[in-house]
């Protein structure tokens, strides 16, 4: 596979089934946002933290690149033709935000009762989760101006919705991990 094709260079870029847009289109922003995602995401199971969460970013990063497929492939090129077989992009399905939701309740398990909204850091790992969370809000935010513009499948917005709430549980974990104090925000009165 070679690593330059030089097809972008005007400014272009192919969807999957070869439709060329401009790299400022929409539906690349989606999935160049998702993929700057899934970046942050491998950052964050770089750090020295335990085997099962950093399984569980692996399966997260899979399931992100799926997700960036779907955005990738037009409605109306869903099933491209390979020859003389058809070649299906792959999609998520309900059991991928089921999955986060048993991760999300597992976690809460063990955490203190939420009283206010957390100021984030206190650790660098806990601050990449609320880097990765706020990139995966604006993901969600392109994703449904996207919707708005051409019908895209509601579970990648579902996915991302619940995604950043699993960030913010995983965010307060390492919080409980690292003995870090969680700072609540008070506002100020003027």
């Amino acid at each position: 596979m070679k690593i330059y094709t030089k097809t972008g260079d005007k400014g272009k870029t192919a969807l999957f089934g070869g439709e060329r847009v401009p790299k400022h289109h929409i539906r690349i922003e989606a999935y160049g946002t998702v993929d700057e995602l899934n970046s942050f995401i491998g950052l964050i199971r770089d750090q020295k933290i335990d085997q099962p969460t950093i399984n569980t970013l692996l399966k997260i990063q899979t399931e992100l690149f799926t997700l960036g497929s779907m955005l990738a492939t037009p409605p109306n090129k869903e099933k491209l033709k390979s020859g003389k077989d058809r070649l299906n992009i792959p999609k998520l399905n309900n059991d991928a935000v089921i999955f986060l939701e048993n991760e999300i309740d597992s976690i809460n398990k063990s955490l203190p009762t939420m009283t206010h909204f957390i100021l984030p850091g206190g650790h660098p790992v806990v601050s990449y989760c609320h880097i990765a969370r706020a990139v995966c809000r604006r993901s969600e935010r392109i994703c449904t101006q996207l919707n708005e513009e051409v019908s895209i499948n509601d579970l990648i917005i579902i996915y991302l919705n619940r995604l950043s709430d699993y960030l913010f549980t995983l965010a307060r974990k390492f919080s409980a991990d690292f003995n870090v104090d969680e700072i609540k925000w008070l506002p100020e009165k003027y």
